[in-house]
């Protein structure tokens, strides 16, 4: 397949040579580009600039025109613009619970091709693709020193399977690599050593530059932003479709400019810093917009803290939070050991480009701006469930206390004690059960990770031990964090606090934090205790971490192992002791808290080059057991029909060549009722699964034990299991069942109450679609496929939301299920569903993008009610993804055709 950008029809004459030196590159010239006629897109910000670049190098007439390459210039003009574009990324990032459905699509989609009469090596990834494994590792061991050894071999036993397909997976197809186990979290690997800032390749034998960009099958591949890489998390769905040459279909973003003054103050952090922002980004409303930073606080802010900010731009909400090229990139390149040839071309290709800011640099214009003065940055966490819900550390104490009578019942007894059977403890509400320094928003930052262990350091100087009832655990996101700890002589403080590392991955952030000791989850729920979690991460959802616990606190390291000391959330921090030492005295955090200074000092002297070129120089080669994995399969992949992990899906039975016309939806029953802020964890869980689930009976029908189960995440390949778990989040409320929490519905006309998936399938039985209404922010959360490929397969033809979380509503489009929303702000309460109404659209097959249509609403008592609707298929591409029955079907048809 011939690329776009060697058939770019170069309509701007902008096509240079770049010499640095001794090598020369071709480049798309931005500046070369406004003298003909892109008048004035130097003022645009530099994350356009990139979409600009992108847009010029593969004009090609068709996918992209000069009118869309004018398209970004005259946005200067309104600020905003309605106009769809086609974005083709450099790379695809994945990682592996997420990446495993989208090979086991990719080798789906090459037995169809076979079907079909095509050739399957078309089904073939034609960018760079690269899977990191980091979602796989538990939490079963802590706080010792064989928690790592013992948690990875759970991981190979509970994985084997899945391992063995990613390897086949591995040799099957070009241009895809992967990144074993026990490596690091995929957002860390990426910004210490896959990204380059500028990217080249090869084309008709020259060289060719250009930005650095990507999409990835996690919400958090934005952290790269803070390298100035351009890239956004995706739907698994709409990654696939990447790989395989299909553009990116958007609409050219808003842009808010975010100006940073000033500097952080003493005892403040990083971590500190992102909550304010996400706060006071999520106020402002920044859905589907970038978020693009500038201003001279960003002089005073490292490539650590800039990932550290960019990793949550899924917390606040918007497509991503991008940081241009500086002095700062540069530094940081070098720290990691990439080339000095590398280095030389970023700064050369920026500064010609226009892409490189300095203290000379003008504000670009931007739709909106927002300010922040660094130094009003104060000591903070976030929840109980919540990333956006900010709480001044001064404050934790008392806001838990009345989050106690809003999100868990009042009646609560806040001073309620319960002795645990077996232990010289008890417990309470608000008891920190675990405290967990994990996942790639602090882990990738020294600054923070060094600051944990100084404070470590300080208590046990101190003599102070966490509490026994607390689980602690140490999850880096990559090993390079362990090699400047040991060097810094922090490891050992750590390990004697109980934070141990107990593996390289993504943990208790996804759910993954392991079951707590059984005597305190048999206390907790034998007496209803509303315990915390502290970690830091960037997701706190209710019933995510772990489904013993209901309040989840984002912060900073160091907080997450003073709150391990003090044991309980409602601690004050800032005013009492986290406990007393051999003398009696008490101790407060002030006594522990590291300067900025002994931190900095500290990284200089820890933090080297040479860690970055070892852990990274072999980085796809694997342990011992990897490089034990048996392959089997060539060409097509060989169903194993006894798996439990990966099973051929039912997508692409009885595909056709041509689509069959979309058929209007006629009589559909309600599946569920839903509220606010419905995530994509509630629809399609990623923990534990339950033993008398539908997925646990599945299982046990199949031969696993309960021990064997895993989690749903690590199942992702296996549909059965995965519609199974559809809806199936025991947090989750169906307002059709009031006063009931998990996964159940009402199936009309009988009125029994019954697991969504029976239900489901007894209505798939009966001939009847189904629908979902719920309210705003609906799948907001890790952009998982499996929160649409589940409801799709349990036969949901639409959903009805009050506003849809831009992933998803992406991803339900890319599996063919129609995303509306109520015009004219409307809800289902108003409308008085109870769910026994039937629901009616007719005109899908001539539906437009945008175009408001009616559904018909028949109540229980037969009265009717037209309700007004607004289609969210919001481009002509997903007009085609849409009608073809889902994205996939949508590309396998047309290279089966291009194949004819």
């Amino acid at each position: 397949m011939t690329s776009a950008a060697e058939t770019s029809l170069d309509s701007f004459k902008c096509r240079r040579r770049l010499k640095v030196g001794k090598r020369s590159y071709d480049y798309f010239d931005l500046k070369e580009a406004e003298a003909n006629g892109l008048v004035g897109i130097g003022r645009l910000p530099f994350s356009l600039k990139v979409l600009l670049e992108n847009l010029l190098r593969h004009e090609d007439g068709r996918t992209v025109t000069a009118d869309d390459i004018r398209g970004v210039a005259l946005w200067l003009q309104t600020r905003k613009s309605d106009r769809e574009i086609a974005f083709r990324p450099a790379r695809v990032l994945m990682q592996d619970f997420t990446g495993v459905p989208a090979v086991v699509d990719l080798a789906a989609m090459r037995d169809a091709m076979q079907k079909l009469g095509g050739d399957p090596r078309k089904i073939n990834p034609l960018v760079p693709v690269d899977l990191v494994i980091d979602h796989s590792v538990m939490v079963d061991a802590f706080g010792n020193a064989r928690a790592f050894d013992v948690n990875v071999e759970k991981e190979y036993e509970r994985n084997g399977e899945r391992y063995a397909f990613l390897r086949w997976g591995s040799g099957g197809f070009d241009n895809f690599r992967v990144v074993p186990p026990g490596t690091g979290i995929c957002h860390q690997v990426n910004l210490e050593y896959l990204a380059q800032t500028v990217w080249t390749k090869k084309e008709n034998g020259e060289a060719l530059a250009f930005p650095d960009t990507l999409v990835g099958t996690d919400s958090h591949t934005t952290m790269v932003n803070g390298l100035s890489v351009l890239g956004w998390g995706v739907g698994g769905i709409e990654a696939e479709a990447a790989m395989l040459g299909q553009p990116i279909s958007m609409v050219i973003p808003e842009v808010i400019g975010f100006r940073l003054t000033g500097k952080l103050r003493e005892g403040v952090t990083a971590t500190d810093l992102v909550l304010t922002v996400t706060e006071r980004l999520r106020r402002a409303g920044v859905v589907g917009k970038f978020v693009e930073f500038f201003g001279e606080g960003l002089d005073n802010l490292p490539v650590e803290d800039r990932a550290t900010i960019a990793n949550m731009a899924p917390e606040y909400g918007a497509t991503c939070g991008f940081f241009p090229i500086d002095d700062e990139t540069l530094v940081y390149l070098d720290a990691t050991d990439r080339k000095h040839s590398r280095i030389a071309l970023v700064e050369a290709y920026a500064e010609a480009q226009g892409l490189f800011r300095d203290g000379d640099t003008a504000d670009p214009v931007f739709t909106d701006t927002i300010a922040l003065n660094l130094a009003e940055v104060e000591p903070s966490i976030a929840g109980p469930k919540r990333p956006q819900d900010r709480v001044p550390l001064a404050r934790a104490a008392g806001a838990f206390a009345e989050a106690l009578d809003k999100e868990y019942g009042k009646g609560h007894e806040a001073g309620k004690r319960v002795p645990v059977p077996g232990a010289n403890f008890d417990l309470g509400h608000g008891d920190v059960v675990i405290a967990a320094i994990t996942s790639c928003t602090n882990t990738s930052n020294p600054f923070v990770m060094v600051a944990a262990g100084i404070l470590a350091r300080n208590a046990v100087k101190r003599g102070l031990q966490v509490k026994p009832w607390v689980k602690t655990s140490l999850a880096p996101g990559s090993q390079v964090v362990t090699d400047y700890l040991e060097k810094a002589g922090l490891q050992h403080e750590l390990d004697t606090l109980g934070f141990n590392l107990v593996g390289y991955g993504c943990t208790t952030c996804i759910g993954n934090s392991g079951p707590l000791p059984e005597d305190i989850s048999k206390t907790i729920h034998g007496h209803g205790l509303a315990v915390a979690s502290v970690l830091s991460g960037n997701r706190n959802f209710e019933g995510r971490v772990n489904h013993d616990v209901r309040a989840n606190y984002l912060a900073s390291p160091p907080l997450v192992v003073a709150y391990a000391l003090a044991g309980s959330i409602t601690v004050d921090l800032a005013t009492e002791p986290l406990g007393t030492d051999a003398d009696g005295e008490p101790v407060y955090l002030k006594d522990l808290w590291p300067s900025s200074k002994a931190v900095a000092k500290t990284v200089r002297k820890a933090v080297r080059k040479s860690m970055f070129r070892r852990r990274y120089g072999n980085v796809f080669e694997g342990d011992e057991e990897w490089q034990d994995i048996k392959v089997t399969g060539g060409l097509t992949y060989g169903w194993d029909g006894n798996s439990t992990y990966v099973q051929e899906p039912p997508y692409f039975t009885d595909l056709t060549h041509t689509p069959k016309p979309v058929t209007d939806i006629a009589g559909a029953r309600i599946l569920g009722l839903f509220l606010d802020s419905i995530t994509t964890d509630h629809i399609s869980p990623a923990g534990s699964i339950g033993k008398d689930s539908p997925a646990g009976q599945y299982l046990t029908a199949h031969g696993v034990a309960p021990h064997d189960f895993n989690s749903y995440g690590s199942r992702r390949g296996n549909h059965e299991v995965m519609m199974r778990g559809t809806f199936a989040n025991h947090r989750i409320k169906n307002m059709m069942v009031k006063g009931v929490e998990g996964g159940i519905t009402v199936h009309y006309p009988s009125g029994e109450h019954l697991p969504i998936y029976d239900a489901a399938m007894r209505y798939a039985g009966e001939g009847v679609p189904l629908v979902v209404f719920a309210g705003k922010e609906y799948g907001t959360g890790s952009s998982r496929d499996w929160a649409a490929k589940g409801p799709r397969l349990l036969g949901v033809r639409a959903v009805v939301a009050e506003s849809f979380e831009r992933i998803h509503r992406s991803n339900l489009i890319g599996m063919g299920i129609l995303p509306l929303v109520f015009a004219d702000g409307m809800s289902w309460q108003a409308l008085g569903l109870t769910g026994v109404e039937t629901v009616s659209l007719q005109g899908l097959n001539e539906i437009k993008p945008g175009q408001r249509i009616e559904a018909d609403i028949t109540y229980g008592d037969g009265t009717k009610r037209a309700v007004p609707l607004l289609a969210r298929i919001d481009t002509f591409d997903e007009l085609d993804y849409f009608r073809n029955g889902g994205i996939l079907h949508f590309v396998l048809r047309s290279l089966a055709r291009d194949a004819a």
